[in-house]
């Protein structure tokens, strides 16, 4: 009889196309998932996946397991949610990434909170600017700060978020302000730099019209609250959410330029699986950060006389 675990460890090596983002998400190691898929093969006398050195995809026969595999976990996971909202408390692992100045301030605060109600969770944690893969990182609840894009996801949406231009009156001394966006070619622009980031190319809205532009700098990084320090230090001109920098605008540590022609604004949101019945964990854990994230931005806001969308 062929076991769940091997089923679920089939479903994953096809979902991520790989043993190693398999083993990755199901913390096992590739030779273990390897020999499983083997061992599964060998019981159903078919190929289930090809393997070549740079990818793996399903056999036809796989397509046709790979589809009725899910009937049988949705069917298995319908049974333990049901469990769940019953009244049993929330546990087991939640895998939660967030951007690094976020998770560092309003998710990373909220673990020991929500662990100290739900004893029997696991919470893995992981802060990046890079936008991770979900599916392939097996993500249950990511933190965005973006244009979204996760079309296969639920998205719990926080706020539509502002963005700003701004640098220290000291740069502003030594580089007269940009007053039209084309003037930010000839200036040092702070840009956040890691792989497939599209930071370097800055759109503005004009009018009804948007204009892009790809600035360019002396200095970049792949950490948002590094361009904040720098922004500070007189570095240049950074392009931030209002909400992370509106502290230094009320204090007049940094000074927004290009007021009238602003940034285009980003979504901050909660995206989860899009599924018929959640796990307890994860509305739960959604909940809370839902209304830590909305009042930490109400709270920044508030220091510049605005409200969140």
């Amino acid at each position: 009889m062929i076991s769940l675990e091997s089923i679920r460890i089939f479903m994953r090596s096809a979902e991520t196309g790989s043993f190693s983002a398999a083993g990755r998400a199901l913390r096992l190691s590739p030779s273990v998932i390897s020999y499983r898929i083997q061992t599964l093969e060998e019981h159903l006398g078919c190929l289930l996946l090809t393997r070549t050195t740079r990818r793996m995809s399903l056999t036809e026969a796989g397509r046709i397991f790979y589809e009725r595999c899910l009937d049988i976990a949705a069917a298995v996971e319908q049974a333990e949610k049901s469990v769940e909202t019953a009244g049993a408390a929330p546990r087991g692992a939640l895998r939660v990434t967030a951007p690094l100045g976020l998770g560092r301030r309003v998710v990373a605060p909220l673990v020991p909170r929500f662990r100290a109600r739900h004893g029997e969770t696991d919470v893995h944690l992981r802060l990046s600017e890079h936008l991770l893969d979900l599916v392939q990182e097996a993500v249950d609840v990511a933190v965005r700060l973006s244009q979204m894009r996760d079309s296969t996801f639920t998205l719990r949406k926080v706020a539509e978020i502002e963005r700003v231009l701004c640098a220290a009156p000291g740069y502003l001394e030594r580089c007269p302000a940009p007053s039209e966006p084309a003037d930010l070619l000839h200036h040092d622009c702070l840009l956040l730099r890691f792989p497939g980031s599209e930071q370097f190319r800055w759109t503005l809205v004009d009018g009804q019209e948007t204009v892009t532009l790809p600035v360019s700098g002396h200095i970049d990084a792949d950490d948002g609250e590094t361009l904040t320090d720098w922004a500070l230090a007189g570095e240049g001109i950074v392009l931030k959410p209002l909400f992370e920098v509106a502290a230094h605008l009320a204090d007049g540590r940094l000074v927004e330029v290009l007021p009238h022609t602003p940034p285009t604004t980003v979504t901050l949101g909660l995206l989860y699986p899009s599924r018929k019945m959640l796990a307890a964990r994860t509305k739960t854990f959604v909940d809370m950060t839902h209304e830590a994230l909305r009042a930490h931005v109400t709270d920044q806001l508030a220091l510049v006389g605005r409200r969140p969308a």
